[in-house]
C-alpha cells in the first residue's frame, strides 16, 4: 500500500513554487512567448529570483549544484511546474537539460562534469539530446544509422539527426552513435558529448511543428554530423552502455513528464469550469447542459486517476523496485489524458478556443506530441501486455502492488 500522503517539507515546497508561479510566471507569460532579447532577459532575472529562494534545479541535488532533496519532491514539485511551459526553465528545471545532466553526474568522467555538467546545472549554458533520425523509426532506435568510429584518440561521427532540441544556442549535445555494429543490438550504441561548435555539426534547420518554429531553447533541430571529431574520452560510460544509459535516462523524464502532463491538465480544466459557469447559450450558462457536465466529471477522473498511476509509479522508482510496467503505463494513459481533457476544453469554448487568446490552443499542440516523444503510446502498451503476459505464461499472474 503507498501512502500519497505529503510530507510538511513537500508541502511547504510546493506552497513557495506556486506561490513564484502566481506572482512572477503567470503574469509575464505574454511577455516570454514573444522569444526576443527582451524576453530572455526577463527569464534570466526570473532564474536570479529562483536561485535566490533557493528552489534552483531541483532534479539534482546539492552535491552536483542544485537544490534537490529526492526524487519523490521532485516529482510532486512538476505537477506545478508543468502548468506553464516557461517554469521548468526559469527553475532550472527544463528538459533535455535535466536528463543530460543527470546521466553525465552517473556516467562522466570527471573532466566531463567539470566541463558540461556544472555549467549546465547552474544554468550558465544549455545543451541537446540528439538521437531521433528520420531515416528510421524512433519506436525501434536498434535501427538508428549514426556512426562513431575510432580513430586514435578520438571519435569520427557522422550521420543524420532530427528532433534535436534546443540545439540551437546550446554549448554541447549529446549523440546516440552506432559503436559496435556487429555487436548485440543492445551493445551496439554509445553515447558522445559533442560540443556543438565542432567543424562538422551542421545545424540545418529548425523543424515547423504544426506550424510553430521554436527559437532557442524552443527548437527542434535538424542537424548532419559530418566527419565530426571529439575526444575518445567524450564517451558516456564504457562504449556499449548508449541503451543502457538511455533507460537510466528516460525512465524518470517519463514521471517528470506525466507530473507537468497532470499540471497542464488541471490548468486547462480550471480554464473550463471558469468559462463554462459564466458562458452563457441556449437559456442558460453552458455548466448547466449535460454534455458540459460529463466532459467536467470525465475529465476529473481522468486526471486523478493518471495522478494516482503516477505517484505509485514514483514511490516504486523511490524504493529502488522495478517499475517499468508502471512507467509505461502512466507514459501512455498520461498523454491521451492530457490530450482529452486540452481538447474538451477547447471544445467547450468554441471559436475562441483555437485562438492565441487563450493559452489552450499551444497547451494542445503540445499534447499531441506528448503520444510521440520519448517512445509512442503503442510502443509503451506493447511493453506493458508482454510484460504482464510474460507472468501468466510462467504460470504464475501479474500482481499489481
Amino acid at each position: 500500500m503507498v501512502d500519497f500522503t505529503l510530507s510538511p517539507e513537500i508541502r511547504d515546497l510546493r506552497a513557495r513554487v506556486t506561490s513564484f508561479m502566481n506572482e512572477h510566471i503567470y503574469p509575464n507569460e505574454d511577455a516570454l512567448g514573444t522569444e526576443d532579447d527582451q524576453a530572455e532577459s526577463l527569464m534570466k532575472d526570473l532564474q536570479g529570483r529562483v536561485k535566490q529562494q533557493g528552489m534552483w534545479a531541483m532534479f539534482i541535488g546539492p552535491e552536483a549544484g542544485g537544490t534537490g532533496t529526492g526524487f519523490l519532491p521532485y516529482a510532486y514539485v512538476n505537477e506545478i511546474l508543468g502548468r506553464s511551459p516557461y517554469a521548468p526553465r526559469a527553475f532550472g528545471c527544463q528538459a533535455p537539460d535535466t536528463g543530460n545532466a543527470e546521466i553525465l553526474l552517473q556516467f562522466g568522467t570527471p573532466e566531463l562534469q567539470e566541463k558540461y555538467m556544472k555549467p549546465l546545472i547552474a544554468g550558465e549554458c544549455r545543451s541537446f539530446f540528439s538521437m531521433t533520425e528520420p531515416e528510421v523509426s524512433g519506436a525501434d532506435p536498434t535501427n538508428l544509422q549514426t556512426r562513431a568510429v575510432q580513430d586514435g584518440d578520438e571519435w569520427v561521427i557522422n550521420g543524420h539527426k532530427w528532433f534535436s532540441s534546443a540545439a540551437e544556442g546550446s554549448k554541447f549535445g549529446i549523440v546516440m552513435a552506432c559503436t559496435d555494429p556487429d555487436g548485440l543490438p543492445h551493445r551496439r550504441f554509445s553515447q558522445i558529448v559533442v560540443p556543438t561548435d565542432s567543424p562538422g555539426v551542421n545545424l540545418i534547420r529548425n523543424i515547423s511543428v504544426m506550424g510553430h518554429v521554436g527559437k532557442g531553447h524552443g527548437t527542434h533541430a535538424e542537424i548532419r554530423y559530418e566527419n565530426v571529431r571529439v575526444p575518445f574520452t567524450n564517451v558516456l560510460g564504457k562504449p556499449g552502455d548508449g541503451f543502457l544509459i538511455a533507460q537510466k535516462r528516460l525512465g524518470p523524464g517519463r514521471i517528470h513528464h506525466s507530473m507537468r502532463w497532470l499540471g497542464q491538465a488541471q490548468r486547462a480544466f480550471e480554464i473550463m469550469c471558469r468559462h463554462v459557469l459564466k458562458r452563457e447559450a441556449f437559456g442558460g450558462p453552458l455548466a448547466e447542459k449535460q454534455t458540459i457536465q460529463n466532459w467536467i466529471a470525465d475529465s476529473a477522473a481522468e486526471i486523478q486517476a493518471c495522478r494516482l498511476l503516477t505517484m505509485h509509479a514514483a514511490a516504486k522508482i523511490d524504493s529502488g523496485a522495478d517499475a517499468r510496467v508502471e512507467i509505461s503505463l502512466i507514459k501512455f494513459w498520461g498523454a491521451k489524458m492530457l490530450h482529452d481533457v486540452i481538447d474538451r476544453a477547447i471544445q467547450s469554448h468554441g471559436a475562441l478556443g483555437v485562438t492565441d487568446d487563450t493559452p489552450l490552443a499551444s497547451m494542445y499542440r503540445n499534447a499531441r506530441a506528448a503520444r510521440i516523444y520519448d517512445g509512442p503510446d503503442e510502443v509503451h502498451r506493447m511493453v506493458v501486455s508482454r510484460r504482464i503476459l510474460r507472468r501468466f505464461q510462467e504460470g504464475g499472474v501479474y500482481e499489481f502492488e
